[in-house]
């Protein structure tokens, strides 16, 4: 099963053995109502510790606990990729210290004042000015792979905002103009690779991996077609594969080949034309627009 979940924990000392106070039966229906998306900003600092280890020294920062389980920490600038993070599956388990536990992490008190919407400002303290004593962090979040020995623990010193969310159900990405798209156009527009062309079928089956298309050029003569959104050199390789098949069958032959995308690099165009192969670039939006224009006979 796939699953967050957060609750505090007050047992004894400064173990990582922490057990919820769920009977079996109470928990997994408990489980099955997290629904939600929990956003937090903290000062943390976090530890990964498993297949490799990593340090985040303390900073302000946003925590993305999703509805799959997985935990991701994010910095304001830099990438749009996490710092660090732990997909599902995976269990989060959430500590609150009490009664001197893990006085270990406890660090010395700085002011509020880096933090938008403070009363104190940095003017009056100096940065990271020590106001009182020594911080135990407010909550410890230790998330563990369930299919490895991987451990994020991350430490919350001060927590600005602590939200969930429910976003209900993602239609997903739709893409347009992927390769399958410009496969179905060039398949109703086959004579864009010559006047006279004709369709024999999409996805075409050999033993070393379906043909994108497979056409006839205007002399009867079979065209095999690979497709690429970027073509590069491995594409030219693809094709070479099929082409080089085709060709041992005495029914086929000669197959022509065709490498067709939206943009070709030059050392493809180069490989492809020295394998006796045609570039073809395809325009998606012009294909796009002839096919809203073609008048379909249901």
């Amino acid at each position: 099963m796939t699953f967050s979940f957060r609750f505090s924990h007050f047992g004894n000392g400064d173990s990582d053995d922490v057990h919820d106070d769920h009977g079996d039966d109470d928990y997994d229906e408990w489980l099955s109502n997290v629904k939600t998306m929990r956003i937090i900003v903290a000062e943390c600092e976090a530890d990964y510790t498993g297949r490799l280890l990593a340090h985040l020294p303390d900073a302000w920062r946003v925590i993305l606990v999703k509805k799959d389980g997985s935990v991701l920490i994010f910095s304001e600038l830099g990438s749009y990729k996490p710092l660090n993070w732990m997909v599902a599956p995976c269990t989060v388990r959430e500590i609150t210290p009490k009664d001197g536990q893990f006085a270990h992490l406890a660090r010395p008190r700085t002011d509020d004042s880096d933090v938008k919407g403070s009363e104190t400002s940095r003017s009056q303290t100096g940065e990271n000015a020590l106001v009182g004593p020594d911080q135990l962090p407010e909550r410890i979040m230790r998330v563990r792979a369930e299919r490895s020995s991987d451990l994020l623990t991350i430490r919350l010193y001060r927590v600005r905002s602590d939200e969930t969310y429910d976003l209900g159900v993602d239609p997903g990405l739709v893409k347009d103009g992927v390769e399958d798209h410009l496969q179905h156009l060039l398949a109703e527009q086959i004579e864009r690779i010559g006047q006279g062309a004709t369709l024999v079928r999409r996805e075409y089956p050999t033993p070393v991996g379906p043909v994108d298309i497979m056409a006839k050029d205007k002399n009867g003569e079979n065209v095999a077609i690979e497709i690429k959104r970027h073509g590069g050199i491995d594409g030219v390789e693809q094709l070479t594969r099929y082409v080089t098949f085709l060709n041992k069958n005495p029914l086929l032959r000669p197959v022509h080949g065709i490498f067709a995308a939206e943009t070709i690099t030059e050392q493809a165009q180069t490989l492809a034309k020295s394998r006796g192969f045609r570039c073809l670039i395809l325009d998606y939006h012009d294909m796009k627009k002839e096919g809203e224009t073609d008048l379909t006979l249901f």
